[in-house]
């Protein structure tokens, strides 16, 4: 299948934010998804042996945050959607620490 410069031109539209968005917001997003599981998941926070888990379980999500950026239409969408999700597992992370009563 023969490329365009118009399909080139779409996939390449604003690479540098599509990867400011991965690197700090799509950072927040890894940390507060992993932080979600370390107190929402097996064992709550206090289970043996999760610290390390969720210690490399970070790199894993911000890969694929990384790998999820690049196909969006232009880097404000990403900036939209990956920063929206970062800011909401944040409050979550958040509020499941101090308002749902685990400390």
């Amino acid at each position: 299948m023969k490329q365009t410069s118009e399909s080139k031109a779409v996939f390449r539209n604003h690479w540098w934010l599509k990867t400011l968005v991965a690197l700090g917001p799509g950072f927040a997003l890894s940390i507060g998804l992993v932080g979600l599981f370390a107190w929402w998941g097996p064992g709550g926070i206090d289970a043996p042996n999760k610290v390390q888990f969720n210690m490399w379980m970070v790199p894993l999500v911000w890969l694929v945050v990384l790998n999820l950026v690049y196909p969006m239409r232009s880097g404000w969408q990403a900036l939209g959607w990956i920063g929206g999700l970062a800011l909401l597992t944040q409050i979550l992370l958040y509020f499941s620490r101090t308002q749902w009563g685990i400390q």
